[in-house]
C-alpha cells in the first residue's frame, strides 16, 4: 500500500525543459574553464564530459577536455594515446634539467586532436598520480594549472576538467583554475551523501583562492524512472540543493559504455538516440543559463 501511495502522489519527472537553439558563434573565445567534480566514484563525470563536449562540438562550440585523473578514463574514452607522448603530468611537473637549453614543454605541446571537430584533448595516464606528491613542496601550488591553461584562454570557448574521484591537491588545482563546477550526481543514494562535503570544499577554495568560482549545476545522472529509488533520491536532491539542480536529467543506458568503446561522444555514436538528446539539451540548458558562451 506504501509503495503504490508513494508512486501515486510521487512527483512525476516531466519532459525536460525546451531551451532555445544557442546562437551561431562568430569568433572563439574566451574560455570558460567548468570542472566536472564528484569526490564518488562512478557518477557520470567522464560520460558527462564526453558526451557534453560532444553536444557543444556539434554546435559550434571549440571545446578543450583536460583529462585529470590518474585512470585516463577521458583519453580512453576518446580513442586518445595516453602513452608515449607528453600528458598534464609533464605539464604540472616539468622535468628539472640542468641543461639551460633544455626546452620546456607548453599546453599546445601537449594538446592532442580527437576523432571530433571542434573537440581537443590533453590526455592522462598513471603518472599523474606522483603530481599530487611532488606538487606539495611548490610554492603556490594550488594555481599550477590556472599557470597551465593561460595560454590557450582564447582560443576556445570552453575548457573542461575531468577531476579526480578525490578532493585532494589536484581537484582543488582544477577549482582554482576553474570559472565554475558541474557536478553529476548519479540518482543513488550513495551519491548523494558526499554532495555537501564537497560544496563546502568548493565554498573553501572560493573563500581562499578563487573568488569567482560559482557552482553551475548538479547534472542527475543515471536515472531510472522504472525504480522507486531513483524517483526518491532524485525528489531528495531537489528537496535539499534547490535551485542547483539542473532542468535536464540524464537517464542510465547502455549506449554510454558502447560510445566509449568506439571512442566517440554518444552525440556521435547514436545521434538519434534520446540520450544523446539529452546531453544536446543539457549543452542548450548551460548556455540559456549564460554558464557556457
Amino acid at each position: 500500500m506504501r509503495a503504490e501511495s508513494t508512486f501515486t502522489f510521487r512527483r512525476k519527472i516531466v519532459d525536460m525543459s525546451a531551451f532555445p537553439e544557442p546562437p551561431v558563434l562568430d569568433s572563439h573565445g574566451p574560455a570558460r574553464v567548468i570542472s566536472l567534480c564528484n569526490q564518488k566514484g562512478g557518477v557520470g563525470k567522464t560520460t558527462t564530459t564526453i558526451s557534453l563536449a560532444g553536444a557543444l562540438a556539434e554546435m559550434g562550440r571549440r571545446v578543450l577536455v583536460i583529462d585529470f585523473d590518474p585512470q585516463g578514463a577521458l583519453t580512453a574514452g576518446l580513442g586518445a594515446v595516453a602513452h608515449d607522448v607528453p600528458t598534464i603530468y609533464n605539464l604540472l611537473v616539468p622535468e628539472r634539467s640542468s641543461d639551460p637549453l633544455a626546452v620546456k614543454l607548453s599546453i599546445r605541446d601537449v594538446i592532442q586532436s580527437t576523432k571530433v571537430d571542434n573537440i581537443h584533448l590533453v590526455p592522462a595516464n598513471i603518472d599523474l598520480s606522483a603530481a599530487e606528491v611532488q606538487l606539495v613542496n611548490e610554492v603556490a601550488r594550488e594555481h599550477v594549472l590556472a599557470d597551465v591553461l593561460k595560454p590557450i584562454l582564447g582560443e576556445y570557448d570552453v575548457i573542461f576538467i575531468d577531476c579526480q574521484p578525490s578532493l585532494g591537491l589536484l581537484t582543488v588545482n582544477a577549482l582554482t583554475a576553474s570559472h565554475g563546477v558541474l557536478i553529476p550526481l548519479a540518482c543513488e543514494f550513495f551519491a548523494l551523501r558526499g554532495v555537501s562535503l564537497l560544496l563546502d570544499t568548493i565554498d573553501k577554495v572560493k573563500a581562499r583562492l578563487n573568488p569567482i568560482i560559482e557552482v553551475d549545476g548538479i547534472v542527475p545522472t543515471m536515472y531510472d524512472p522504472r525504480t522507486l529509488h531513483s524517483i526518491e533520491v532524485l525528489d531528495l536532491v531537489k528537496q535539499n540543493l534547490g535551485d542547483k539542480v539542473l532542468d535536464t536529467i540524464i537517464r542510465r543506458t547502455v549506449k554510454f559504455p558502447d560510445s566509449t568503446v568506439v571512442g566517440i561522444p554518444i552525440t556521435q555514436f547514436a545521434p538519434d538516440h534520446s540520450a544523446a538528446e539529452a546531453y544536446r539539451d543539457l549543452a542548450r540548458e548551460l548556455i540559456h543559463r549564460g554558464k557556457i558562451a
